[in-house]
């Protein structure tokens, strides 16, 4: 009798799970589709979110002219800006893993309509400090979110998914000199009151994202329990933590040296080739727009030729051309800086579903994590390679920072595309 209790009691639980193994296989055919709406919409925003981020160190040759601020003071405004984003992205990752929060998107952005508003008007040092960290604390909420929303509407292609998402970013980023030698310049500190209606325009468009991400979330965690009972893939976490710190290297080196590219290599064009501010802003427009196509081309890149050998190249292509960039003439400094750009950033997609596969079901704490580590290194490097550039000079800083691309030798050490898809189809 107890032998027919446990033999009917797992007959029932083998039908649970074949019951719930075929409700999933209906949900997984429809998120298998690739939802390119979805994906234009939350990249168009992602370009509008780091369009008002962008505009904050491509002010700094104002702010330093109208206000008087060191580069240490400068450095410490990116810093205000950044490290919020740092800390608190995998935070906000990691809680909505565990408890998703469709509208914090729009909330999000709420605060930085408040913060562009308070930057248009700030009179002093501490006021715009104060701006910042309201537009970081928008950047910190979106993020994770907007990462996950691309990996909601992804389907089966992953890496194109996260590179249309981030080059919306990465464009946003791009407009940032063209958005100061058009308004920046002519209007001055004031003219960052044009940015809140780029901020509103954002707040409606994610609502309605809001609203489609918290119809599809049922449908996303039943995928994930029944995932999560089928199978529990088995991985060496030694590995996994080793590679981790690996990647933390990978993007304080690329993050490091954009950052002095982003942050200050316009005063080296102003200092070395006597261009105008209009002028220098042209280098680092090149820089960022094909850091875009780069970012957009790097995920299916990786497709085709693996994430681990895309995250080598990134790096390792960079570094001769770094290298040898300030001791060349301006028409060939401006070819150099245009061909980093692309390399630098053909990494940055990868290295996300890089960390997502890494450490599956922990999506918005691995977007967190790897992009908000790039927000909260491009925080310490704009304060400390200011600081650097106030004790040695700017010349010998931007020389030095050449050598940060050689760290790409590190990804060598990473697991290979192979021992990901072995450890994630085990079980």
């Amino acid at each position: 009798m107890i032998k027919i209790t446990s033999s009917v009691s797992n007959k029932g639980e083998i039908n649970k799970m074949l019951a719930a193994k075929t409700q999933a296989t209906s949900t997984e055919n429809d998120a298998n589709k690739t939802l390119y709406g979805i994906l234009f919409i939350i990249g168009f925003v992602h370009m509008l979110n780091d369009s008002i981020q962008a505009i904050i160190p491509a002010m700094f040759p104002i702010l330093e002219q109208s206000m008087g601020l060191t580069f240490t003071q400068l450095g410490l405004i990116s810093f205000a800006l950044q490290i919020v984003s740092s800390v608190a992205q995998p935070v906000v990752g990691w809680y909505t893993d565990k408890k998703p929060m469709p509208f914090a998107l729009p909330i999000g952005l709420t605060s930085t309509f408040f913060g562009v508003i308070g930057l248009a008007f700030a009179p002093n040092f501490l006021t715009i400090i104060l701006s910042v960290l309201f537009i970081g604390i928008g950047s910190a909420i979106f993020h994770p979110e907007g990462s996950r929303v691309a990996y909601m509407s992804a389907g089966n292609r992953r890496g194109l998914a996260q590179s249309i998402y981030q080059v919306g970013g990465n464009s946003g980023q791009a407009l940032a000199p063209v958005i100061t030698a058009l308004i920046l310049v002519p209007l001055g500190q004031f003219g960052a009151i044009w940015f809140s209606l780029v901020a509103a325009l954002a707040v409606g468009l994610l609502i309605y994202i809001a609203k489609w991400y918290s119809k599809t979330l049922k449908t996303v965690e039943l995928q994930k329990k029944v995932k999560k009972a089928i199978s529990a893939a088995p991985r060496n976490m030694k590995a996994v933590k080793f590679a981790l710190v690996v990647l933390v290297l990978f993007v304080f080196a690329r993050t490091w040296y954009m950052s002095s590219i982003t942050n200050f290599y316009s005063f080296y064009v102003i200092e070395k080739y006597g261009y105008s501010i209009s002028q220098a802003q042209i280098f680092i427009f090149l820089f960022l727009a094909t850091g875009a196509l780069g970012t957009f081309f790097g995920g299916p890149l990786a497709d085709k030729f693996g994430k681990r050998n895309v995250i080598i190249v990134s790096l390792l292509g960079t570094a001769p051309l770094a290298l040898i960039l300030p001791f060349v003439g301006p028409h060939v400094a401006i070819v150099l800086v245009t061909v980093i750009g692309f390399m630098l950033l053909s990494s940055f997609s990868v290295t996300v579903v890089y960390a997502q596969e890494l450490v599956p079901g922990k999506i918005g704490m691995m977007s967190g994590l790897i992009v908000g580590l790039a927000f909260g290194m491009g925080a310490i490097g704009g304060v400390g390679i200011g600081a650097i550039i106030d004790a040695i000079g700017l010349t010998p800083t931007i020389i030095m920072m050449g050598f940060l691309p050689l760290l790409g030798l590190l990804a060598f050490l990473l697991p290979t595309d192979h021992k990901l898809n072995e450890w994630n189809n085990a079980g």
